[in-house]
């Protein structure tokens, strides 16, 4: 099932059950996909599973600093508003994986590219950010990458 239809389903569901909060972040996350759908140079078609998953990383991503600001302003009632948005985004996104098993495919991602020094930073993180996709945070990819290679 793509996420356009797993994303209409749950609309139905949230206006059925009156979730507001789930309505609202289903009804951003169905506009964010009809807009990549129809944007200039697409194909026009369905996204592909990667496009969907790099789609809802960005929101999650957004809605997470977005939290981490209003945090730090002390405003409570919209850090809770971006905090409920992104646990929605977080049932449509892959299991985040966790320091330990990143470490671990990324030492295996070093050794298939045979990695030695920081210099070769460049070809990991290529092979990294494609494997690990919707399962790790970027920043989070750079920085053990940079301590493995160090």
């Amino acid at each position: 099932m793509s996420l356009k239809s797993q994303v209409e389903a749950g609309i139905k569901d949230a206006m059925r059950a009156k979730d507001q909060d789930k309505l609202r972040t289903l009804r951003a996350i169905k506009s964010l996909i009809m807009l990549e759908e129809t944007k200039e140079g697409s194909t026009g078609g369905e996204l592909s599973a990667e496009e969907e998953i790099k789609l809802l990383t960005k929101a999650a991503k957004q809605r997470k600093e977005a939290a981490e600001v209003y945090q730090t302003q002390g405003r409570e009632d919209l850090w809770s508003k971006e905090e409920a948005e992104l646990a929605i985004i977080e049932q449509f996104l892959p299991k985040q994986l966790t320091e330990e098993e990143v470490r671990a495919r990324l030492q295996d991602i070093i050794d298939r590219v045979g990695a030695k020094a920081p210099s070769d930073m460049g070809k990991v993180m290529g092979v990294a950010t494609k494997e690990l996709a919707g399962q790790a945070d970027g920043r989070v990819i750079s920085t053990l990458v940079k301590s493995m290679l160090a």
